[in-house]
């Protein structure tokens, strides 16, 4: 399922305009990524949490050439999916 998709299975369900429903998701995307850019968490309970991990500096290798590389530590989205959907999906 694509957003477009989404938008419109949701629009259907709730009775609500794509547009508003559109929006609203827009308005999710930006809310958890601005928190997420903070460093806390979003927690829904029941669906899941969406957190930061942090990823440590470590050596890989060029698939092509074999040549070793350096890849930087950095920090990662992450997504715990919570029990209720996950007995969903069973």
């Amino acid at each position: 399922m694509n957003k477009s998709e989404l938008v419109d299975a949701v629009a259907e369900k709730a009775g609500l305009s794509k547009k508003d429903v559109a929006g609203t998701i827009d308005a999710l995307q930006d809310v958890i990524g601005e928190t997420l850019a903070k460093g806390d968490k979003v927690a829904l309970v029941g669906f899941g949490t969406f957190q930061t991990s942090d990823r440590k500096a470590r050596t890989g290798r060029n698939p092509q050439t074999g040549a070793e590389i350096q890849i930087a530590a950095c920090t990662v989205p992450k997504f715990v999916v919570g029990k209720a959907l996950k007995q969903k999906v069973k």
